[in-house]
């Protein structure tokens, strides 16, 4: 199998995939959730980390350092730093942010690597709803240095449009921020994975590709 099925597969039997009917945020009502806090475990994180390597090897993203949003983002620039070196031999920097900065010890906003002009900085996220997160870091990681922002890497693109939208939040970052948003896997990747036998899950394909059809960007 591929990194990508072997990913969405990993997701499932870790129960961060998930079939049904669920409310979401904004109100719909999708076939499908991923809820990311089911990654509890060393194993999990070790193997997580494996596969948001592979998304930044496979898509050729070039990275100085890793960064990570607090809280969520910590481990997972952890851990594909960790992943970058031992999979693909490629050592990289990483770093995430305090809420507030510091003002004793060693001081600051950042903790890791400190960053510097010119730096090639790729952002680690789990999911991408709103691109909430991407506003809130932009001024933080500018604001320590003038840094190249060469991607933002996520584990699911739901390809789906907002509520005020016809762009997916990862459409949008790109036309608002001009920062390209990978993924380890989409949602069509999800229904190819059960439609391929990678997963069961075929009884919800029709709720599936229906909500994909009226939400999809």
């Amino acid at each position: 199998m591929t990194y990508k099925e072997n990913f969405i597969r990993f997701m499932a039997d870790c129960g961060v995939l998930t079939f049904g009917e669920f409310t979401l945020k904004s109100g719909r009502k999708a076939p499908y959730f991923i809820n990311t806090g089911n990654y509890r475990t060393g194993r999990h994180l070790h193997e997580l980390g494996g596969y948001y390597a592979e998304c930044i090897n496979d898509n050729g993203i070039e990275a100085d350092t890793l960064f990570g949003p607090a809280y969520k983002g910590i481990t997972l620039a952890s851990s594909a730093a960790s992943a970058l070196y031992s999979k693909f031999g490629k050592e990289v920097n990483y770093c995430f942010d305090r809420k507030e900065v510091k003002d004793h010890g060693e001081g600051g906003m950042f903790v890791g690597k400190q960053l510097t002009d010119g730096e090639k900085v790729v952002i680690i996220e789990d999911v991408m709803t709103s691109g909430k997160a991407l506003r809130e870091v932009l001024p933080k990681l500018k604001g320590a240095a003038n840094v190249n922002i060469t991607g933002m890497v996520i584990s699911v693109d739901r390809m789906e449009k907002a509520l005020d939208s016809d762009m997916s939040a990862v459409q949008s970052a790109y036309k608002e921020f001009g920062i390209k948003v990978y993924s380890i896997v989409t949602i069509n990747d999800i229904i190819d994975a059960i439609e391929n036998g990678v997963i069961d899950g075929k009884e919800y394909l029709p709720a599936m590709k229906d909500y994909r059809e009226r939400y999809g960007a």
